[in-house]
């Protein structure tokens, strides 16, 4: 049935949206689509343009979308109006009155592996739109529709839906959230980039026939594995969206994957027990190599050599960099005497010796790094770094499954990788041959996953900032996975490849003691995609992002947070490589005694 709004409910919509979207755009009504740049120089920059502001918008059509919309290769299956209220979001209230559009494209039968693919997608179209569209960028191997309401990293009070942005989520080109798809070559490309490019046209198209006219601005932004999504779609495609959000970037996913296998490998040294039984009976338990306490014993001792480097004692390492000059595992903590029990009081010499390792990263035989190392930080205290040392790096569907099937060329058959554990997959591993199959081709697999999985040219954004576009990343630096530091680096080289300012139009934002997108003992909760709208469309770059802790009364509290902290506590998340440093004087629970330097 079609939904219509009279001209009357269509206006007080339009005027409620502009009082409760927080990030502008309401000037001039709800006018035609606007693809000019005005003014015509960003304030920042003199030399680059400034894109203008999106304006409001009001749902013409919904339910009929179903039977009226045609795109090549597309199928819609249903298109229905949720009210108000009808969905529920942990930790945000008010999910708007939206249109909710499912479907599909490009189903196909794989000349490969005989299974059935399609790219599923989900887009919510709130009945008081922004004039925005947000592609929602989803996590780990994909595989199924998350909820597209775009979340903004860590655990904001608001997503882009509230904010009445038209969003998208897609499973990426596959319909199961395990590795196993990395049998077909058109899957592996679909998941690496190519389901972005095929489904943005389309739901551009989209939602011109729900509105009436095509989005003013486009965003992109997603976490983890959504992140390198967002970072491989700034170079692959920057002309189609006006601001990307990437958090936490796995840019370099299959080489991080690859050093969780390594990683496994060094911890099994140091086990100190074996599995009882089932499949992996007799092989190292490496969760007994270095447990929480002991782990909770490393993050305090980092914490005691490099907590007053940004000013003040507060329980934060802002100036992460200079920390890891500051700190060395085998002076700084404790070591166990022969036969000392083993109560999280001190390392013995091969704990220490494997941290270290694990801190400074694999090298290839000639000495080359092969990924990146790792920030030695607080966080990584904190449960989910555990989680990516012991657990993930073990889940044969996660990191041995995506190096085996996924990111190798050519793949474990299904039969051998079906026959085998994720424990097996990492214990036993050729950590060189693994990484040089990354780069390997062959007439099946014709694009190495080196290709398809990370940004071309990833240090060029030329054709980002040229047409007024930018680009926000932040990065915890207790990420137990992507590591943050090779972030910092490739932040680095963009800075330096190029004779532009990087800060016109890309800027970095980590976030002390932050895990794996959130969590940690860490001010997590931050919306950073209201700077990003405000950077592309009033030229307003971000100077600090404010970040609070989820204490105690929060929306979605993080247990982590330590006792000694406001349960509100807040912190200016600052563009790196400046530093959240204390004033000197005023209250250390407040951002506001805290100046970016």
């Amino acid at each position: 049935m079609e939904f219509k709004r009279q001209v009357g409910v269509a206006m007080s919509l339009a005027i409620a949206g502009c009082f409760t979207v927080v990030l502008g755009g309401c000037g001039g009504g709800g006018g035609g689509h606007h693809s000019v740049v005005t003014p015509p120089v960003d304030p920042v920059d003199p030399g680059l343009p400034r894109l203008s502001e999106a304006t409001p918008g009001t749902l013409e059509t919904c339910t009929a979308l179903a039977q009226q919309f045609a795109y090549a290769n597309t199928t819609i299956a249903s298109s229905v109006l949720v009210p108000a209220g009808g969905l529920t979001v942990a930790g945000v209230a008010s999910i708007p009155e939206h249109c909710l559009v499912t479907g599909e494209m490009n189903r196909r039968t794989s000349t490969v592996d005989g299974e059935s693919y399609a790219i599923g997608f989900e887009m919510r179209l709130p009945t008081a739109w922004n004039g925005r569209y947000y592609y929602q960028a989803n996590g780990g191997v994909d595989g199924s529709v998350v909820t597209a309401v775009g979340g903004l990293g860590g655990e904001p009070e608001v997503n882009a839906l509230t904010k009445g942005f038209a969003v998208i989520s897609s499973d990426a080109g596959h319909g199961e959230a395990t590795a196993l798809f990395g049998l077909d070559p058109q899957a592996r490309l679909d998941y690496g980039y190519q389901a972005a490019g095929t489904l943005t046209p389309m739901a551009k198209n989209l939602i011109k026939a729900a509105y009436g006219r095509s989005p003013d601005r486009s965003y992109y932004g997603g976490c983890s594995n959504g992140g390198r999504h967002t970072l491989v779609a700034a170079t692959r495609y920057a002309n189609d969206y006006d601001g990307f959000l990437a958090g936490a970037p796995g840019f370099h996913l299959p080489k991080s994957a690859a050093e969780q296998l390594w990683k496994v490998q060094q911890y099994a040294r140091i086990a100190t027990a074996t599995i009882a039984s089932g499949d992996d009976a007799g092989l190292p338990d490496v969760t007994t190599a270095v447990t929480a306490a002991e782990f909770k014993l490393v993050g305090s001792r980092i914490l005691a050599k490099c907590d007053t480097l940004d000013g003040v004692q507060d329980g934060i390492v802002s100036d992460v960099v200079a920390c890891q000059a500051a700190f060395d595992i085998t002076r700084d903590v404790p070591t166990c005497a022969i036969g000392a029990p083993r109560d999280g009081s001190c390392l013995t010499d091969a704990q220490q010796n494997v941290l270290a390792k694990i801190f400074a990263g694999s090298s290839d035989s000639s000495g080359k790094p092969n990924y990146a190392n790792f920030y030695a930080d607080p966080g990584i205290a904190g449960a989910n770094w555990m989680a990516w040392q012991y657990t993930n790096s073990t889940n044969k569907n996660r990191d041995p499954g995506s190096v085996s099937l996924i990111f190798s060329t050519p793949p474990m058959s299904k039969a051998d990788f079906q026959a085998t554990t994720g424990l097996k997959i990492a214990l036993f591993a050729d950590i060189e041959a693994t990484y040089r199959k990354i780069f390997a081709t062959d007439a099946i697999y014709q694009e190495s996953a080196w290709s398809f999985m990370t940004p071309p040219d990833e240090t060029n954004l030329k054709t980002l900032r040229e047409r007024g576009a930018k680009l926000m990343t932040y990065h915890g630096t207790a990420d137990g996975v992507f590591s943050s530091a090779d972030t910092v680096a490739w932040y680095d080289k963009l800075a330096t490849g190029t004779a532009e300012q990087t800060d016109e139009y890309a800027r970095l934002f980590l976030v002390p003691a932050m895990s794996h997108c959130r969590g940690g003992p860490a001010t997590d909760q931050f919306d950073m995609l209201e700077a990003l709208v405000n950077w592309v469309e009033k030229g307003e770059a971000p100077e600090q992002v404010v970040a609070k802790a989820r204490g105690a009364g929060a929306n979605v509290v993080n247990t982590e947070v330590p006792a000694t902290w406001s349960a509100a506590r807040t912190r200016p998340l600052c563009p790196y490589p400046k530093v959240a440093r204390y004033n000197g004087s005023g209250d250390v629970e407040s951002a506001a005694s805290f100046t970016c330097k």
